[in-house]
């Protein structure tokens, strides 16, 4: 599993790059077609929109793999044993809920609606569709670490909120 982890981390780490460097490309064309031809470029002010939505979804996805989420670990620090065990894995199946339902099985309705109604970019006259399957894209890499997360829940009692190796085996107030 940690091999195809850690493929999944190299491509999402690619497009997230990629996507961003573009996106940094697009956003100074706009400002100097705006202030210095004073011809404001419509084409480049979309797709810095829609890579912004692209980067920060799949962003989240990254950020979620990498264990550096925000998140508020009060009660899987101070609990040990079983019952941090049963935080974790709490924690985990309220990620991948949401991820699943709201992200891949909402994301993957607003798609197919979208799509079937032929909303397009004024601009760049893309199907709206494309633009929104971050969403459920985003959603399935989530899933996909949330299954890592349940593998190492329980092998080694790492939850989705520890960063070491391995999780501690009390907490702060042992």
């Amino acid at each position: 599993m940690t091999v195809i982890t850690k493929g999944v981390d190299m491509i999402l780490r690619l497009v997230i790059t990629i996507a961003f460097a573009i996106l940094v490309v697009c956003v100074i064309w706009q400002v100097v077609s705006r202030y210095v031809l004073e011809s404001p470029s419509t084409v480049t002010d979309e797709m810095a929109r829609f890579l912004f939505i692209w980067v920060a979804l799949l962003g989240g996805a990254y950020t979620l793999g990498q264990r550096r989420h925000l998140a508020i670990d009060l009660l899987p620090v101070i609990a040990t044993g079983t019952l941090r065990t049963a935080i974790n894995l709490a924690i985990v199946a309220a990620i991948a809920l949401f991820a699943g339902l709201i992200m891949v099985y909402g994301g993957i309705d607003l798609v197919g609606r979208t799509l079937e109604t032929g909303q397009v970019s004024p601009a760049l006259r893309l199907p709206m569709g494309l633009v929104y399957i971050a969403i459920p894209f985003s959603g399935l890499c989530m899933l996909f670490y949330c299954l890592t997360f349940l593998t190492d829940i329980l092998r080694s009692g790492r939850g989705p909120n520890d960063q070491g190796e391995a999780a501690s085996v009390g907490g702060p107030l042992d």
